[in-house]
């Protein structure tokens, strides 16, 4: 199994559908499919493959609403800290 490298968290019922997220995904992961719509009547993205999300933070830097958060993992490698003995 691939190392998750990040998550996308949406707030559907903050979030009024704009698209600049989907747009500014360098994955191509996040999409409206057209099957939900939220308390105000707008449609949020989905997440198509989480597992492809690179935790770049580039759909919550774009998003007006402050709907997305997004989590990023570092592996043992990349941790600065696991370097100090």
């Amino acid at each position: 199994m691939a190392e998750l490298k990040g998550r996308v968290r949406i707030a559907t019922n903050v979030c009024k559908g704009c698209g600049l997220c989907t747009v500014a995904c360098p994955v191509d992961i996040m999409v409206f499919n057209g099957n939900s719509v939220n308390l105000k009547g707008y449609q949020p993205p989905t997440i198509t493959e989480p597992a492809k999300c690179t935790g770049c933070g580039n759909c919550a830097q774009m998003c007006p609403d402050s709907a997305l958060t997004v989590e990023r993992f570092t592996s043992k490698k990349e941790d600065p800290a696991c370097l100090k003995a």
